[in-house]
């Protein structure tokens, strides 16, 4: 029988679990050290950890068959300027959506923040002349706390419509939780 399974998308899981199974997810921010120690550690046997902002032990009765994480440096364009959001629903393709929907949000008007027309960057982007995200320099903490707050406000109607079960949400070095 299979008690386990999981198929990780370059951050994006799809997750099944039996009842004995769990699964550990961690949420880290690349930017908080150079991951290429932590490469070199680990093939050093194992010795290097990613410093991590949360940490969340899986269960069946959990209901979470998705974890899906988006932000502006990913490798899909985004309208947002969050570093991270990890998004955490019954279902894989769920929890991608959010992700993608809810990081979008994060947003706000500032002279710091560099858009540019997504076909600017792809030009069969999907995108056309949607601003799309390329620098974020340093935000004042009411832009951060404004810009995380329009993600914790769509994050918190999608688990009250049972849409998520959770999300995790960084921006420089600010995080927002919701529901879990």
């Amino acid at each position: 029988d299979l008690d386990r399974a999981s198929v990780n998308n370059g951050g994006d899981i799809a997750l099944y679990l039996g009842k004995t199974a769990h699964f550990d997810i961690g949420i880290g921010d690349e930017r908080d050290a150079h991951l290429s120690d932590f490469a070199v550690a680990a093939t050093a046997g194992g010795r290097g950890k990613l410093p991590l902002h949360g940490r969340i032990r899986l269960h069946q009765h959990d209901r979470i068959g998705g974890v899906a994480t988006s932000g502006w440096r990913g490798r899909s364009q985004s309208l947002g300027i969050e570093d991270s959001v990890t998004v955490l629903a019954q279902t894989a393709a769920a929890a991608d959506v959010a992700a993608t929907l809810i990081a979008n949000a994060i947003t706000i008007s500032s002279p710091a923040i560099l858009r540019v027309p997504a076909t600017d960057l792809y030009p069969d982007s999907d995108l056309k002349e949607r601003l799309v995200t390329v620098e974020v320099g340093v935000l004042t903490a009411d832009e951060i706390n404004s810009a995380l707050g329009h993600g914790s406000a769509l994050a918190r109607q999608m688990c009250d419509d049972g849409l998520i079960a959770g999300m995790h949400a960084r921006l420089q070095g600010h995080s927002i939780v919701v529901n879990v």
